[in-house]
This record gives structure tokens, C-alpha cells and sequence, in this order.
């Protein structure tokens, strides 16, 4: 089966060096496979998602030559989601809910005291259909559950390993809110279907979401892809990057003078055991790059590094391209 990949960010900002971590990997991975990239923008906020951000999007990997061989967003896509969503009410796993955030948090509450796991006790497939009618008729819109089977859930994760989650630890998840929109977990499988994704690479904050996303593939009758859960960035201390880290933009460090082989041959190689080297253009990656190097450690984001891998970079670069880049930049009496 011929690879497809695909990076999936919300046009709600800009993208920054966490993002670009992520897609660097999908498309390394792709390309060196032979297989082909997807971006696909996750855009169905539409309070939060913009067009200036979309494109700045675009731009971004444009500019890091992270081309993509497919482009679709989620906004369009609205008709095929309502369709796997009836798909699962039709056979049992998709149940609509009616209580209030104030009551499941009472819920909870009362869970926690009773030394209980919060766990959504599915109090709303007890009700009748004269309960549901009666609530609808009192302007209750329900939102819907994801039916979980109880049952440990098992994966061969690319870079973690053997992993399994026990479903029956988990609330059946919410996949359609009150206001009839849909949330990532759902819509994420059923573009992943729809576009024959055969490898998800993406952060290790999402190996929860994993076990039941498993279960939508499987309730909506396709097959998992395989999954692989990369370690995510940390700041030079070891710590979780800071807000003034995780939010760097690629856009930012363009302005910095930053090269765009510097940012990929960086991001490539941390957290790999390979060395930090500079690196003229991305296919001089692929030989080297390997899911299989990650351990569950995470890699250290060091600007002061990152700058010292630009400078080499340049140092490398014959006289008149190196004059165009610091041209580029405003430094160009050299």
C-alpha cells in the first residue's frame, strides 16, 4: 500500500516550531517512503479560524519546502461528517445526551468523593423516547456520545512500541456538541478514511485519544492506520517549552534570519541520536531519517543551538549565495 501522511494544523494562528516538529516528521517520512503528504486544515471553528491565518499556513511549509501532494479542509467536508455520524447512530454507537455541563460536573463531583473514577455513568440510555421528546420539547439539545466498547484496546505504535489502553477507564466521548458541530476526534477518523491515510504521526499528547479513535475506524468499518507518537518538544532545561517558546513562530524566525535548512535540519535531528549538522537541502534527510530513533525522552528545543547550527549553515555557503541571503535580511554590505 502506497504511504499517505498527513498534517492536519487549526488555521486559528500562525505556526511555530511544535507544528512545524510534526509536519517536518510526516513529510520526511512520506517522502522518504516514496508516498505522499496531505495538509489538511482543520478549520470547522469557525469563530477562531481565518483566512490570513490559512494562508500564513501555506506560506510557512512553502517557505520550509514542505510541499504538500493533496490540500483539503474540514469546512467543506461538513455533508461527509453528517454521514458517518447517522452511520454510527444507525448501528447503536453514536447516542444523543441531555444533561448540562453543570449537572456532569456534579457528577463528577460526586464520583470523586465516593473514591469513584469520573467516568460518564451513560445515565442518558436509560431514557425513553418520551424522556428525549419531553426534554426536546423543553429546548434541551442533546449533544452525542461515542458508545465505547469495554475493552483493552492494543496498538504497535511506530515509536512508542507496543501500547494498549483499558476503554473501560474512559468516558464514552462527547463527538457532537449541542450546537450540531463536531469535534476532532471524530472528524480526524473520518478524513482519515476518506483519504486513505495509512500512517498518523503526531505528538504522544494524543495516545489517549488513540485507543478510542481506534474504535471509530473500526464502528464505521475501516481499518486503523498505524499509528506513531513522537515525544514532544521540550525547552533547553528539560521543562515543558515556555509560552514565549512554544509559540515562536516560523514567521518570527524568518525575520530573525533564520534559514529554513537550519529549522529543518534541526527539528529532523533532535531527540534522534543522531548529531545536530547542517544540512544544504532536505533530501540530504532522508537517508538518515527513522521514527525508530525516537525513545520516549523528549527532545531539547535550544534556540541558542538552533542559531548556532544557522551560523554553520551560512559558513558553508559559497560567497555570492551567501551575500543573497544576508541581502535577504537587511545585511547585505558584506
Amino acid at each position: 500500500m502506497a504511504v499517505r501522511v498527513r498534517f492536519a494544523p487549526s488555521p486559528t494562528g500562525r505556526l511555530h516550531v511544535g507544528n512545524i516538529y510534526i509536519a517536518l516528521h510526516n513529510w520526511l517520512f512520506a517522502r522518504k517512503a516514496g508516498g505522499e503528504f496531505l495538509l489538511r486544515l482543520d478549520d470547522t471553528d469557525r469563530e477562531r479560524s481565518t483566512e490570513d491565518f490559512a494562508n500564513g499556513i501555506k506560506a510557512d511549509l512553502e517557505w520550509l519546502g514542505l510541499s504538500w501532494n493533496l490540500f483539503d479542509r474540514q469546512s467543506v467536508r461538513l455533508a461527509i461528517y453528517d454521514a458517518a455520524a447517522d452511520k454510527l447512530r444507525a448501528n447503536g454507537r453514536l447516542y444523543p445526551c441531555y444533561e448540562s455541563a453543570e449537572e456532569l460536573s456534579l457528577k463528577r463531583k460526586v464520583q470523586l468523593s465516593q473514591g469513584k473514577p469520573p467516568i460518564y455513568d451513560r445515565a442518558a440510555l436509560k431514557l425513553t423516547d418520551a424522556d428525549r421528546a419531553r426534554l426536546e420539547t423543553q429546548g434541551v439539545k442533546p449533544h452525542w456520545r461515542f458508545k465505547l466498547e469495554p475493552r483493552d484496546v492494543r496498538w504497535d505504535d511506530l515509536v512508542r512500541g507496543p501500547q494498549h489502553v483499558d476503554e473501560t477507564s474512559q468516558s464514552d466521548p462527547v463527538l457532537v456538541r449541542e450546537n450540531g458541530s463536531y469535534l476532532y476526534t471524530f472528524t480526524s477518523v473520518v478524513d482519515d478514511i476518506a483519504f486513505g491515510i495509512t500512517q498518523v504521526i503526531r505528538g504522544n499528547d494524543h495516545v489517549t485519544n488513540t485507543a478510542t479513535q481506534i474504535q471509530i475506524f473500526e464502528a464505521l468499518g475501516a481499518t486503523a492506520p498505524a499509528f506513531a507518537h513522537l515525544p514532544l518538544l521540550v525547552d533547553a532545561a528539560g521543562e515543558g517549552l515556555s509560552k514565549r517558546l512554544g509559540s515562536l513562530s516560523i514567521g518570527q524566525m524568518r525575520d530573525d534570519g533564520l534559514e529554513p535548512m537550519a529549522i529543518n535540519a534541526y527539528l529532523a535531528r533532535i531527540g534522534t541520536g543522531d548529531p545536530v549538522a547542517p544540512a544544504r537541502a532536505l533530501a540530504d534527510l532522508l537517508p538518515d531519517h527513522d521514527l525508530g530513533k525516537f525513545g520516549k525522552s523528549s527532545p531539547r528545543f535550544d534556540p541558542e543551538e538552533l542559531k548556532h547550527l544557522n551560523a554553520r549553515l551560512l559558513h558553508h555557503l559559497p560567497f555570492e549565495e551567501a551575500r543573497k541571503h544576508l541581502a535577504a535580511i537587511g545585511l547585505g554590505d558584506v
